[in-house]
């Protein structure tokens, strides 16, 4: 009776996990399209003052908005479906889980950009969706658990494609560093958040 009632409570904790992660994310992704609905009728002037700038002092500042504000709807919807899929994937494991993750995806980012980042201003969310994706990829590795290594293999085959954007590019509107940067810290949440038995 006992693997009878933690089979249910474990099942429980699961949708009530995917009924919030669809509304977290589905939540942050709506602000995006009102920062961007805004943004636009801006004329992307937004982008000056909340973009990142490298090297500048202000700039520390703006690690924490560049991935709220993007360069049209055609940047915000490249995004959006893979932050929705890996952001909801990771959410499954709860919600400190979740929030290390982004954390980690977002400041590696921002980091990155500000250090190495080429001349002009960076802006998108691509850093997060290359952070979750990096973190999806390796943690069942790190945490020796077969059903995450086994979801990071069908990811791979599915999305793989995508890491080619952590190459360094000569198309000026592609971040590469902040894909790098979302990547590293994508991993760094991993190492952080690995399960203490496989220390």
């Amino acid at each position: 009776m006992a693997d009878v009632h933690d089979g249910g409570t474990n099942r429980a904790t699961t949708a009530a996990r995917a009924k919030a992660g669809l509304l977290v994310l589905g939540s942050f992704t709506a602000v995006l399209f009102i920062i961007e609905l805004i943004n636009t009728a801006l004329l992307h002037g937004l982008n000056r003052t909340f973009g990142l700038r490298p090297r500048s002092a202000g700039g520390l500042l703006d690690i924490l908005t560049f991935p709220l504000f993007h360069a049209n709807f055609n940047h915000l919807l490249s995004n959006a479906l893979p932050l929705i899929i890996f952001g909801f994937l990771v959410y499954l494991s709860g919600l400190r889980v979740f929030l290390t993750a982004v954390a980690a995806s977002w400041l590696g980012s921002g980091v990155v950009v500000w250090l190495i980042g080429g001349g002009g201003v960076t802006v998108g969310s691509s850093g997060l969706v290359f952070g979750l994706f990096a973190f999806l990829l390796v943690r069942g590795f790190l945490n020796r658990n077969w059903r995450q290594i086994l979801l990071s293999v069908v990811l791979f085959l599915v999305y793989g494609g995508i890491l080619f954007g952590l190459l360094p590019s000569i198309v000026g509107a592609i971040s590469w560093q902040a894909h790098v940067g979302g990547a590293l810290g994508g991993v760094g949440a991993a190492v952080l958040l690995r399960s203490k038995n496989t220390a």
